[in-house]
């Protein structure tokens, strides 16, 4: 099985995305820890995304590309992964689209999580407060959500048009959460 989970920032992609891995027997592949691993191995990708992380800038699309293209090519992934934070841009769903084309495999699913922004701002303010993050203020976190707006939020679109978008509530306990993810996951794959 070939996911995407996306969502607003503090929608729970990474808690769900654990879950989703877990059920299905798939690796979660987040962009963050592809680029933790990268950095910390010393690869040319990593140094390359050190010096963008390093100046506070975004890591670009080719660098953050050729990652997720070697992360879906090792050997757990074979069988299926759960991408996490990937695609962000209309750009890198079609660099997606050709990783996958290449490789003779398509999607089976884009789950999205859908949260009201005034409750994602709470949660994520609360968050902040328990874990000491003096940077996720409400100003940073309201312009997390703007930039989701702008740059992911139209592929919700793009797979709603391609029968691939499959929408959850992201609101309430974890776990009533984790099972409406599954029906859905379960109910658009045929599972």
């Amino acid at each position: 099985m070939r996911l995407i989970i996306m969502g607003p920032p503090g929608a729970g992609k990474g808690t769900q995305a654990a879950f989703i891995a877990q059920r299905y027997e798939i690796p979660a592949v987040s962009t963050g820890d592809i680029f933790r691993a990268n950095v910390s191995q010393g690869t040319p990708l990593g140094l390359e995304a050190q010096r963008y992380m390093d100046a506070g800038e975004y890591v670009p699309d080719e660098v953050t590309n050729s990652m997720v293209r070697n992360r879906i090519a090792e050997e757990d992934a074979r069988g299926g992964f759960l991408l996490d934070g990937y695609p962000r841009t209309v750009a890198q769903v079609a660099e997606l689209d050709g990783m996958l084309a290449d490789a003779g495999l398509e999607l089976d699913a884009a789950v999205v999580l859908t949260v009201d922004r005034d409750v994602i701002v709470e949660r994520l303010l609360h968050r902040a407060t328990i874990e000491g993050r003096a940077d996720d203020t409400e100003e940073v976190i309201r312009r997390r959500q703007e930039v989701y707006e702008e740059q992911t939020a139209p592929l919700v679109d793009l797979y709603r048009g391609r029968g691939l978008l499959v929408e959850v509530d992201g609101l309430g306990e974890v776990d009533e959460v984790t099972q409406r993810v599954f029906a859905a996951i379960d109910g658009a794959t045929g599972r």
